[in-house]
C-alpha cells in the first residue's frame, strides 16, 4: 500500500481561491485509470502550507471518498508544532487511509530528543503507518541514517520518503533500519537510481503529468529490469527539470493547467510562473507530446 508509484497530488483552486473538488475528483479518476499505486494528498505538492486545518481534512476526506477503494491514500500529517501534528492525525485517523507522510519539522530545528518526542507523538495518535519525510531543502534539517534508524523504532513508523537525491543512502538506510523498512525517492532525477539501488518505490511531482510513464519506469525498476527503466526514465528527464525550475508546486500546476487538468489557480505566497519559466514549461510539456505543438 505504501511502496510503487505514488503521486505528490496537487489541489486544484477555483479563480476565487477555494478547493476545485470537480477538477480534484478528475484528476482522481485519471490516476486510477492510469494505473498510479498511491496518492498523496494534503503534502507539499498539494499547498498544505496555505491550508486551514479545515480544508487540509476536508481534502484528504474528498480523496478518501474520490478513491472509493480504486487507489490507496496517504495523508500529510506533518507540522513543526507537534501540538498540530497530532491533531491533524487524529482528525484524520479514522478516514481510509493507507498511512500518513509526517514531514520533519521545519524551521525550529529540534534535537535528535524533540525529534523522537516528536514523532512518538504522532505515532501515538493514529494506529496507522506513518512514512518519514526528509526533504532538508525545504525544512533546514536533514534526517540523517542515523537518527532514522532510531526513529524507524518508534511503533508505526514503517519508512521514509528520502529527498536528498543522494542515491548511497539507500543502502546505509537498509543496512541500519532492515529489509522491512519502506525506502521511497522523494527526488524526481535521481529517483529511478533509487530504485535500481533498492527502493521500493517513488513519491513523485513528475508523476502529475505522466502518471503512466511514471508507473511504467517504477514497475520495471522494481523488477530489475535495469535497461527499460533508464530508458523509460530518460523520456522523463527534461520534464523532471521543467517542474523544477521555480518552487513546487508552481511550475507541476502551470503544466497541468496547459494540459487542461486543472485551472492555473495558486494561493498565496505561490504564483504563477514568471514568463521565461512558462514558456520553458510549454515547450518542455510540446516536446514529451503531452500538448499540442499549436497550443498557445
Amino acid at each position: 500500500m505504501l511502496t510503487g508509484s505514488i503521486v505528490a497530488l496537487v489541489t486544484p483552486f477555483t479563480e476565487q481561491g477555494n478547493v476545485d473538488y470537480t477538477a480534484l475528483a478528475e484528476l482522481v479518476d485519471w490516476h486510477v485509470a492510469e494505473g498510479t499505486d498511491a496518492i498523496v494528498a494534503m503534502g507539499t505538492t498539494g499547498e498544505s502550507p496555505t491550508m486551514s486545518h479545515d480544508e487540509h481534512v476536508m481534502v484528504v476526506s474528498a480523496v478518501c471518498e474520490l478513491a472509493a477503494g480504486r487507489i490507496h491514500v496517504i495523508a500529510g500529517n506533518g507540522s513543526n508544532a507537534t501540538a498540530e501534528a497530532v491533531h491533524l492525525t487524529e482528525r484524520m485517523a479514522n478516514l481510509p487511509l493507507a498511512g500518513f507522510l509526517n514531514v520533519n519539522p521545519y524551521y525550529n530545528k529540534p534535537s535528535q530528543r524533540g525529534l523522537i518526542e516528536h514523532y512518538r507523538a504522532c505515532c501515538a495518535a493514529s494506529d496507522l503507518p506513518q512514512l518519514l519525510y526528509n526533504v532538508p531543502g525545504r525544512t533546514g534539517a536533514d534526517l540523517t541514517p542515523e537518527q532514522v534508524a532510531e526513529l524507524a523504532e518508534i511503533q508505526h513508523i514503517v519508512g521514509i520518503k528520502e529527498a536528498t537525491g543522494d542515491v548511497a543512502r539507500v543502502a546505509e538506510l537498509r543496512k541500519r533500519c532492515g529489509n522491512d523498512f519502506i525506502l521511497l525517492s522523494g527526488d524526481d532525477p535521481t529517483g529511478c537510481d533509487f530504485l535500481l539501488a533498492g527502493g521500493q518505490g517513488v513519491i513523485s511531482v513528475t508523476a502529475n503529468v505522466v502518471p503512466g510513464l511514471m508507473k511504467q519506469m517504477v514497475t520495471a525498476a522494481c523488477r530489475g529490469e535495469t535497461e527499460q527503466a533508464r530508458a523509460l526514465d530518460a523520456q522523463m528527464q527534461d520534464l523532471h527539470e521543467a517542474m523544477f525550475v521555480q518552487a513546487n508546486p508552481i511550475p507541476v500546476k502551470w503544466a497541468l493547467a496547459q494540459m487542461g487538468k486543472i485551472e492555473a489557480n495558486y494561493r498565496l505566497p505561490m504564483t504563477a510562473p514568471e514568463l521565461p519559466q512558462q514558456q520553458h514549461i510549454e515547450q518542455t510539456l510540446k516536446q514529451a507530446g503531452l500538448v499540442s505543438a499549436e497550443h498557445a
